[in-house]
């Protein structure tokens, strides 16, 4: 009879985690690191859900849609976290996004209406730096500086694609002058932010192309106040990262759920201080006094979806023409 029961309870034990729904969500590396927002966001989402969230790291914003497209409809993902509004008309393009009614009061620099994307943080690119130093004011006294500077790949990186558009934003028809200006500078490209970053604090580089609210993480997380974003007179391209369901989940009402979770109180509140964005809905009590201490453009740049993507060839061979001198 103990034999018995015993292999009843394991059959149970069995069923019970089989039943379990699991949640499959596509996100760039960092978000899913230990110090990013993905730990604290799946437990706080498991604990409403009765599911097992399992975040998988790839790469880079624009990797993360290349894997997606890639995969097409055989994609085990249910939901895709962290591309933004310069690559949303290519994802939208693919067919694969499914619409979302998750929605919020949002509290963005921008009015916010789309059928299948949700934003759940925002940001300004700047370059960084150290505080103290005489920094360039823009892009063309930037060019002609001797600083080094790392950026990322625009083919893989959403801020590497971001650089590209504020360029193209801030100059337009003379943007591969603009380029051509700043290759020397370029000391090199990586894959995503996570390298040029540290390449930044090993002091390999002067500059990194980073956010405004990069220097927050440090005046928060470490008490320190020497990394500086420089305010450019151009005026600084906005990213409002993204989040979307793919049609052919096998978990589509449990993928909503997520969606509308990643918007409520709880996975905002996590977002500023883990993934050092501004979140999409502000939390009752404001932000830290860390985010007050930061640079708050003046201009903010942003082209709409479609006009970004329509340019993004161009700006690519403009960038890459540049880098081949």
């Amino acid at each position: 009879m103990k034999h018995l029961a015993l292999a009843t309870g394991c059959l149970l034990a069995t069923q019970a985690v089989a039943e379990t729904p699991v949640l499959n969500v596509y996100t760039y590396e960092s978000f899913t690191s230990e110090w990013g927002p993905g730990p604290q966001i799946e437990a706080g989402f498991e604990a409403q859900c009765g599911c097992d969230v399992v975040f998988t790291g790839v790469g880079d914003g624009a990797a993360l849609l290349s894997r997606v497209r890639l995969e097409g409809a055989r994609s085990e993902a249910d939901v895709v976290v962290g591309l933004d509004t310069a690559l949303m008309a290519r994802a939208r393009a693919t067919g694969l996004f499914a619409p979302t009614e998750a929605s919020a009061e949002y509290d963005l620099p921008i009015p916010w209406e789309d059928p299948d994307f949700v934003p759940f943080d925002w940001g300004y690119f700047a370059f960084v730096g150290e505080a103290g130093a005489e920094h360039p004011t823009s892009f063309e006294a930037l060019a002609a500086s001797d600083l080094s500077i790392v950026i990322q790949d625009p083919r893989s990186s959403t801020p590497g694609l971001g650089l590209l558009m504020w360029v193209k934003a801030a100059y337009g028809d003379r943007a591969s002058e603009i380029w051509e200006g700043l290759a020397d500078n370029i000391l090199t490209v990586t894959p995503g932010w996570s390298e040029a970053y540290g390449l930044f604090l090993d002091g390999e580089a002067d500059l990194v192309l980073s956010y405004t609210t990069s220097p927050a993480y440090h005046i928060i997380a470490e008490g320190d106040d020497s990394k500086v974003a420089l305010p450019f007179e151009e005026g600084h391209y906005m990213q409002v990262e993204i989040a979307g369901r793919l049609a052919a989940s096998d978990q589509p009402e449990l993928a909503e759920q997520f969606l509308q979770y990643l918007l409520g109180a709880e996975a905002q509140g996590v977002l500023p201080e883990t993934n050092w964005m501004y979140p999409v809905v502000l939390p009752e009590g404001g932000l830290a006094e860390g985010f007050q201490q930061i640079v708050t453009p003046d201009k903010a740049l942003l082209l709409e979806a479609g006009e970004a993507d329509a340019l993004r060839e161009e700006a690519l061979a403009e960038w890459r023409a540049a880098l081949a001198r």
